[in-house]
């Protein structure tokens, strides 16, 4: 660490953390969120569930591995800002291309270093998650406060990171047609499917069931995606449309906008739930699943009763719900993350749960 401290971070309730900055020099505005990850920030930094976010990284050394072409989460990322303890500007990696800084400057992504994580991440546990703001260590804080006050958070990150139309992901000798629901879908959801034998059409968010009923699905997938459910309105439409039609499978938002098309209802957690260790029981097995999560918000335990939905899935550190599904109709979703990579491997059998579905289905047609 060279030199004065030349950002910092300011929030809501007018605490200030000074540090370095790297990536991009812009001041912004974002939620303050934390990631318990010890590896991943590159999928983290990919990932466009934290669109408009700002991640605080409780791990304190990243970017020692650098940054590689081929695992992205998505090929534009929107993360709102990222903070660290330690970042390395010399990775170690024969894989790695660029730096963490250059990708973050690249995509106008603002950091901050030597911050101390682990009180602002105790800050965030205690107190919630709030408003930051990132700027230049001069900027006074009644002139901060004042951005932070003025400054509503927007409510259009889905459609800001959907695909604009729909892009095809074709495998050798394929068993099923998915049409995928993009509502800021991380990459390796559509290379686990391609991995099972799965043709992949990845559609906007807004597309209207009766357009997703002409491409003749095998199953439709609900993904994982930013911001409030309930401002997915046409999503939760189309799946109220669509629901004992298909087989349906939903991951993280997906699975919440389930939640809300049967009846459910969603709530806002204190903190979320950020970070690959989060132990999951699947009470249909009783078989408990290390998992990686990344969501604010979630499907209220006492709202799914009368919905046709039965719980599936707990988390164990605070029995929120993790797992729905309605066997009638052939529709699952989980509120963490299968596909994560890299992450916990556990979870990988609900790929193959869905395809069992669309088997399942497709037998019960031709009969």
């Amino acid at each position: 660490m060279a030199g004065e401290m030349n950002r910092k971070i300011v929030l809501e309730d007018g605490a200030e953390y000074p540090g370095w900055g790297f990536g991009a020099t812009c001041d912004r505005v974002c939620e303050l969120v934390f990631n318990t990850s010890m590896v991943g920030y590159q999928e983290i930094v990919s990932d466009p569930s934290y669109t408009d976010q700002m991640v605080v990284m409780t791990y304190p050394l990243m970017g020692n591995y650098g940054m590689t072409d081929e695992d992205y989460e998505t090929r534009i990322p929107t993360l709102g800002g990222l903070v660290v303890r330690d970042y390395c500007d010399t990775p170690s990696n024969f894989r790695s291309a660029k730096t963490l800084g250059e990708v973050l400057e690249e995509y106008q992504i603002p950091g901050i270093y030597g911050v101390d994580t682990r009180a602002i991440a105790r800050s965030i546990r205690d107190l919630g998650t709030r408003k930051v703001l990132i700027c230049d260590i001069s900027m006074p804080k009644k002139w901060a406060l004042d951005i932070l006050r003025r400054t509503e958070m927007p409510r259009d990150q889905v459609a800001r990171v959907s695909c604009q139309k729909p892009w095809y992901a074709r495998t050798a000798n394929p068993k099923y047609h998915v049409v995928a629901v993009d509502c800021g879908m991380k990459l390796n959801i559509v290379r686990s499917f391609k991995a099972r034998g799965c043709n992949v059409t990845v559609v906007p968010w807004n597309t209207s069931a009766q357009a997703i009923e002409r491409l003749h699905p095998d199953g439709i997938f609900l993904s994982n995606g930013p911001g409030d459910p309930e401002d997915a309105v046409p999503v939760i439409q189309a799946v109220r449309t669509l629901r004992g039609k298909y087989p349906m499978f939903g991951i993280c938002l997906g699975h919440q906008i389930i939640g809300l098309a049967y009846g459910a209802k969603t709530q806002k957690l204190k903190f979320g739930h950020r970070g690959g260790n989060h132990p999951v029981k699947d009470l249909t097995t009783g078989r408990v699943e290390i998992t990686s999560q990344n969501h604010s918000y979630a499907v209220v335990p006492d709202s799914v009763e009368g919905t046709g939905l039965e719980i599936t899935h707990i988390n164990l550190l605070d029995n929120t719900v993790e797992g729905i599904a309605c066997p009638r109709d052939r529709v699952f979703s989980v509120q963490y993350h299968p596909e994560s990579a890299p992450g916990p491997q556990d979870s990988g059998y609900l790929f193959d749960r869905f395809l069992d579905a669309m088997k399942e289905a497709k037998s019960h047609a031709k009969a």
